[in-house]
């Protein structure tokens, strides 16, 4: 049993199985304009959730909201349900293959048998496609690989039911409505606007705000908790922003994408402009995992990292506060 499912890898697992099933459907979109049109990029501290025992930082919005604020903004609609038993998310599952539609499912990193192990830890915001099925396998589409894989039938239960933060509960999900025409414009500059909104929001845990409040417990890390502690702390910082959902640099990469596709659209050259400063930002961010992962790796000789790592983070804060004030003047 299987669905005729073109794979196209992608950066970010959510963007890719959003424009990978719209594609299916007929629908040409590219991943940095979902990712855009879905306000994808976003930046979040938050103290009292813990991840792998540290504190939970985001670049991205809550697993699903991508693709949701996209079908709202581009008029199709997406069908989402979880399940409580194991036995009724297959039997679903396995009723959309028969029906011939390839469906979206939120897992679990850690049980995904084709990953690198060192790629393999406890996450349970990931996304990848199932296009069908054998005697012993299903036959999956996971946007970050360079081709189609394969989990057993026990390791996909295993890792859409995964326990934790985040945990998946089966969720499936798939496009049921695709219309013929969107107004694309319109809802470019509704992206936009939202992720300006969210990265200059006056809140001390969200955007470019929250970046400079984390910068300030990076300071305190040591000193507070021990050097053992905050180098975990510090991983975590550089894990979130590199390694789950492409995160930090990454997705300044694929945002400047997204304002290149979108000058074009809308004809605004300073989109462009903008798109080579996201880049630049990128690039920062990039700098600063390296000479981040240099300390808790014990491989810096540099002294005072902690503050020197803090400076830099403070400076990527200013860099975006100034970006985005620039965005969205450009687009109002």
């Amino acid at each position: 049993m299987e669905v005729g499912f073109t794979h196209h890898q992608a950066a970010h697992c959510e963007n890719g199985v959003a424009s990978n099933l719209l594609k299916h459907n007929g629908f040409e979109i590219s991943e940095p304009m979902i990712f855009g049109i879905g306000s994808g990029l976003f930046y979040v501290y938050i103290p009292f959730l813990k991840v792998n025992h540290a504190p939970a930082i985001s670049y991205r919005p809550m697993p699903g909201t991508i693709f949701n604020k996209a079908a709202k903004r581009l008029g199709f609609k997406v069908k989402r349900v979880r399940f409580s038993s194991p036995k009724a998310a297959q039997q679903a599952l396995d009723e959309n293959l028969k029906n011939n539609i390839p469906t979206g499912l939120q897992v679990g990193v850690y049980g995904l048998t084709y990953f690198p192990d060192e790629y393999r830890f406890h996450f349970n915001a990931h996304n990848c496609v199932v296009y069908g099925k054998t005697e012993t396998d299903y036959l999956v589409s996971d946007p970050v690989m360079e081709n189609t894989t394969t989990l057993s039938h026990k390791d996909l239960e295993k890792v859409r039911f995964a326990k934790g933060a985040f945990a998946p509960k089966g969720q499936m999900y798939y496009p049921t409505s695709i219309p013929k025409s969107s107004d694309l414009p319109k809802a470019i500059v509704k992206g936009i606007k939202e992720t300006c909104r969210d990265m200059l929001a006056p809140v001390p845990f969200v955007g470019v705000k929250g970046i400079r409040t984390v910068a300030k417990l990076v300071r305190k890390w040591p000193a507070k908790h021990g050097v053992k502690v905050a180098n975990h702390y510090l991983a975590q910082i550089v894990r979130m922003q590199e390694e789950i959902g492409t995160g930090g640099g990454g997705f300044r990469y694929i945002f400047a994408a997204f304002l290149q596709e979108s000058s074009v659209i809308l004809n605004k050259s300073e989109l462009k402009e903008l798109s080579y400063e996201m880049t630049k930002i990128g690039d920062k961010w990039r700098d600063f995992a390296v000479e981040a992962s240099r300390v808790y790796k014990n491989r810096s000789s540099k002294s005072d990292v902690y503050n020197l790592l803090a400076d830099e983070m403070v400076k990527i804060a200013d860099l975006e506060e100034a970006f985005f004030k620039k965005l969205k003047k450009a687009i109002a």
